[in-house]
């Protein structure tokens, strides 16, 4: 009798991390070319600008997941759309104000979900490869209380940015006339977090789980 072999599963090919370095690199790159504002591009992009030399410096001591690859990478491009513009100014988001009839350029609020949405990922790799939480009932509460804090750190960055700059940081703080814009991109912050640790947390497990194992053999 014939044994019958099953079928292996075919395993998705893994993006090379240098294909996100790159893709990262260009966008800043083009986003820096005849910017409305150089100061909020500077303010805007600094994440992407300390964070793509950090990951390839401690890349081979602590290789990411891919799926937190391509999280950053998009967050950078969004970061980078949004510095070379002004958040207030974005194309795409006069397009979504101008067809829905809403009172403001909603770009900024797009950037503040990705602010908790991304971050998420990131510190949920971070504490579970390198604390006792990984797999803890508190992980993901955890998670979002970091995002959560982040988000008001940032917050406290743009009331200094108002107080030292006055109305010259008005591009960096795109309130667009709102007086509760801090409440609300906190909130936008926390949405995107909870968001993120409840469509990805099982996908990250597994890319958790992978990388373990190829760092072991």
């Amino acid at each position: 009798m014939t044994a019958v072999h099953p079928v292996p599963r075919t395993v998705p090919r893994r993006v090379p991390p240098v294909l996100f370095a790159g893709v990262v690199a260009v966008g800043l790159g083009v986003s820096a070319w005849d910017v409305r504002d150089r100061t909020t591009w500077l303010l805007e992009t600094v994440w992407a600008l300390v964070g793509l030399p950090l990951v390839v410096l401690v890349w081979r001591r602590f290789p990411l997941t891919g799926l937190l690859c391509g999280l950053l990478a998009v967050h950078a491009l969004v970061l980078a759309v949004g510095g070379h513009y002004t958040y207030a100014q974005v194309p795409l988001g006069d397009r979504v104000r101008d067809t829905f009839g809403l009172s403001r350029n909603p770009y900024d609020r797009f950037g503040h979900l990705m602010q908790g949405f991304v971050p998420a990922v990131l510190v949920r790799e971070l504490l579970g490869r390198t604390s006792p939480l990984r797999g803890s009932r508190w992980l993901a509460p955890l998670t979002v209380c970091a995002c959560l804090a982040f988000s008001a750190c940032f917050e406290l960055l743009e009331w200094a940015a108002a107080e030292i700059g006055g109305h010259s940081a008005d591009a960096f703080l795109a309130t667009q006339g709102d007086v509760w814009d801090t409440q609300w991109d906190m909130f936008c912050a926390l949405i995107g977090a909870v968001l993120s640790l409840l469509l990805l947390s099982r996908a990250h497990d597994r890319q958790l789980a992978a990388l373990e194992a190829r760092t072991a053999a």
